[in-house]
């Protein structure tokens, strides 16, 4: 078995087997070979929070709403539902033919099981407050489950294609416990079920033929290679060990655009990359002055065009652009030159009592990654130039960086970004609410908070919009972050693989995919 294996495993990185026949006369699997840019910090989708893990998740489950290739919304796992007309209740009728990875049936209580452990304070999940405006949510029969809202909450479907409110299999964690989310433990109700997982090198998925849309599923068999060096990564590529990239190097961009450039796919990205502040601590907590003149010292527009030079665009805004019924505020000093900006931060770094006698010493940390290392020295420079003092940089593996950011002890400043789990500003916006989870600066602003909740208790989608761009006008004169710029999606994709759709939430279920037939 094992010498089959290999063989086969040889025949698919060559191009040459992803359809036909083995030597001993069974059918060979067709595999799909796809970059994991870092490590999944578990599988748990209620522990989970890293994009990664996301990628992976959407392949294992599937929720009651789904997204196509291109990023509409449609049926998942409810294969209908209605809403009632004050916007409140929403009712949804799950596939009878809807099972899990063991055969079972999906039930709507499987979905009340799950959210019950999402929202419990023991489970302690980075995206418990998705759902911190359902009221209720019961399983009125085995196929139909309803949600009741607090207030109208127009983003809801988009938020059901979210991993942390799938379902889970309650059988699996009573028998495993939080451990269920390993190969041969984890029951899932997707496309795929997880069969190997060799931490730092690839996860294997099969598929699962108990999905209820197996019959459409065209590939047998999903590997998520790990490789956290973009350059590494496209050594893979261009050597056939992957269909698929999560990115593109910088370094190589202009290489990868000349060799590659039908293969390349640049596409808009609901996405910021951003420095945040330790505000629990000095010397960023009480001092806006010194945040403020941390980020005007900053030249967006060079690093946009000599550091990342892929198509990315400078964040003076928290929210991106182009985000559903909303314009993005932005910072007043904007409209600035880079020049007067620096001259500006040079007064306010002076204000908050620091100077070439006093310099402010800082460690800025990051994970391992060629773009963040590049940013990262590049800022480390402009704030050396501009400001007059030294950054040490800090390079950690991201499962470190994200416990030390939570413990607050010894970060400073830290890379971080937010991705968009659904297409409302929102998703932006709510992350630095005092109370969210994902506020990992520490972000505190009454006012904040309650144009926020004035925004959340309109029916009027136009005078919702308006309490959110003043919640953002009023954040963004706090400098609790430094917005540094937005990404664009890139990845590298096989002419081999047929079904890739760009979308703004760069989210591609393998399911989606299909190989070509060898030529």
């Amino acid at each position: 078995m094992r010498s089959i294996r290999r063989l086969l495993f040889f025949l698919v990185l060559s191009g040459v087997a992803a359809c036909g026949g083995s030597d001993d006369g069974r059918e060979s699997l067709s595999v799909l070979n796809r970059g994991l840019n870092t490590e999944p910090e578990s599988l748990d989708a209620h522990k989970a929070r890293s994009l990664q893990a996301a990628d992976v998740l959407r392949d294992l489950g599937e929720g009651l709403v789904s997204f196509t290739s291109t990023g509409e919304l449609t049926e998942g796992t409810a294969e209908s539902w209605e809403v009632s007309d004050d916007l409140l209740t929403y009712t949804f009728h799950l596939r009878p033919e809807a099972k899990w990875s063991n055969g079972d049936a999906v039930t709507a209580e499987h979905f009340v099981f799950s959210v019950k452990r999402l929202i419990e304070p023991a489970t302690a999940a980075f995206y418990a407050q998705f759902l911190v405006d359902v009221t209720e949510l019961r399983a009125i029969d085995e196929h139909t489950l309803q949600i009741m809202l607090k207030r109208p909450t127009p983003y809801l479907l988009s938020l059901l294609t979210h991993p942390a409110t799938f379902p889970m299999h309650p059988g699996a964690l009573a028998e495993h416990g939080d451990g269920f989310a390993r190969p041969g433990k984890m029951i899932s109700n997707g496309a795929y079920v997880l069969t190997d997982w060799v931490p730092g090198s690839v996860l294997t998925l099969n598929r699962n033929e108990y999905y209820w849309n197996n019959a459409n599923t065209a590939i047998d068999e999903i590997r998520h290679h790990i490789s956290s060096q973009e350059t590494a990564e496209y050594a893979r590529y261009r050597a056939g060990e992957l269909d698929i990239t999560s990115s593109v190097p910088t370094d190589n961009f202009e290489q990868v655009r000349r060799d590659n450039g039908d293969e390349l796919h640049i596409a808009p990205y609901q996405n910021i990359y951003y420095y945040g502040y330790n505000l629990s601590k000095p010397p960023f907590k009480n001092s806006p002055e010194l945040r403020q003149a941390l980020s005007m010292a900053i030249d967006r527009e060079l690093l946009v065009e000599k550091v990342t030079g892929r198509g990315e665009t400078p964040a003076y805004s928290w929210v991106p652009p182009g985000v559903d019924n909303y314009e993005p505020t932005v910072f007043a000093y904007a409209p600035l030159t880079q020049d007067e900006r620096n001259q500006i931060a040079q007064t306010l770094y002076a204000e908050a009592g620091y100077s070439k006698q006093k310099p402010l010493r800082l460690e800025l940390r990051y994970n391992t990654n060629d773009t963040h290392k590049k940013v990262a020295v590049a800022i480390q420079s402009m704030w050396r130039d501009v400001l007059g003092f030294e950054v040490d940089l800090i390079n950690e593996e991201f499962q470190v960086l994200l416990a030390n950011i939570r413990d607050k002890e010894v970060t400073q400043v830290f890379r971080s970004s937010w991705v968009g789990d659904y297409n409302d500003a929102h998703t932006f916006l709510s992350i630095l609410q005092s109370q969210n989870a994902a506020n990992v600066p520490g972000y505190a602003s009454e006012e904040y908070d309650a144009l926020l909740l004035r925004a959340a208790e309109q029916a009027d989608l136009d005078r919702r919009r308006l309490y959110m761009e003043e919640a953002e006008r009023v954040m963004l004169a706090d400098h609790p972050t430094i917005p540094i710029y937005f990404y664009v999606s890139k990845h590298l994709v096989k002419p081999r693989v047929a079904g890739w759709g760009d979308n703004v939430l760069d989210y591609h279920y393998s399911q989606h995919l299909s190989l070509k037939a060898a030529e």
